[in-house]
């Protein structure tokens, strides 16, 4: 679980994890990965941890994001079937053992579709906009009733360790892998406490780097608008050409021009700034920088992921 500004919801995040998970075994581990959220989750990891030694935490050296800290999770847990969910109890632990019952039905990936979203409307609107515009960017079917929660394999888990992109979207690219995947419907419970997180801007961000570390499809689709705005352009230079010839009509003057002019020179901008991300992403890409770095945990020092 990655952990942001989490710090009063953790110990009963930890009682309802530890009751769930007993009832499925008593071999189990939680990892949790604070990403400087700026309050006391640390400390309160650190008691946690040193109650139960089960309890594991990491805490990264700044704030990488949500994606990185399920990233770090992954890399350093230890278990034959892996859960990923949220910190702030919107994601139910005692469906767990539904998720893992299903599982072994000779399924990799069980996913926890929400069966009703207890978020506000805005954000339910502006999510199920952004699912729906990247599946048709990425070319992927994406489930938007279904976030990070699900449970997965070691052999889902090993191979996405293997995928290194800085541009990181858990669900897309667990999805991307194709491992026989299924799902059950869950209850999404109320907040905890707080409100989240995400402001529209960094859901924006989120939503763009998404769609452009997913597809070239936004390339594709400049390309075609291109070649369609050179067509028209000349269908239209032929019509008035024409009516010059034939009915001795005027080309249209100035206004007409310059409108022309800005409208065509603003397309051509905006494929070139598209084009420039792209660059700029690979660019970010070739760096080869770490994805994360750890400031210090509850375990051995880790030095690289198990």
């Amino acid at each position: 679980m990655p952990v942001y500004k989490a710090e009063k919801c953790l110990d009963e995040l930890y009682m309802r994890l530890k009751a769930a998970l007993e009832s499925v075994s008593p071999d189990f581990e939680i990892v949790l990965v604070e990403d400087c959220g700026g309050d006391n989750s640390w400390q309160v990891i650190e008691r946690l941890a040193a109650v139960d030694p089960r309890v594991h935490g990491i805490q990264f050296s700044r704030n990488f994001g949500q994606h990185y800290g399920i990233t770090a999770g992954l890399d350093y847990c230890h278990g034959d079937w892996v859960v990923v969910m949220d910190c702030d109890l919107q994601d139910r632990p005692e469906e767990i053992p539904r998720l893992y019952a299903k599982a072994l039905e000779g399924y990799d990936v069980v996913l926890a579709r929400r069966r009703a979203r207890r978020d506000p409307p805005l954000k339910r609107i502006t999510s199920w906009l952004f699912y729906k515009i990247f599946s048709y960017l990425a070319d992927i079917e994406y489930d938007g009733a279904s976030g990070n929660f699900r449970i997965m394999s070691r052999t889902v888990v090993a191979n996405f360790r293997r995928m290194g992109e800085q541009l990181r979207f858990f669900g897309g690219m667990v999805q991307w892998m194709g491992f026989p995947t299924s799902s059950i419907e869950v209850k999404h419970a109320e907040r905890f406490e707080g409100k989240s997180t995400y402001t529209f801007a960094k859901l924006w961000k989120l939503a763009s780097e998404t769609i452009i570390a997913h597809s070239d499809k936004p390339l594709r689709l400049a390309v075609r608008f291109g070649f369609m705005m050179a067509f028209f352009s000349f269908c239209y230079g032929m019509y008035i050409l024409g009516r010059a010839l034939f009915y001795g009509s005027s080309i249209p003057g100035w206004n007409s021009l310059i409108v022309s002019l800005y409208f065509i020179g603003g397309i051509i901008i905006a494929i070139l700034g598209i084009l420039g991300i792209y660059l700029g992403k690979t660019f970010d890409e070739s760096k080869k920088r770490p994805l994360y770095i750890i400031r210090r945990a509850t375990f051995d020092e880790p030095s690289t992921p198990d």
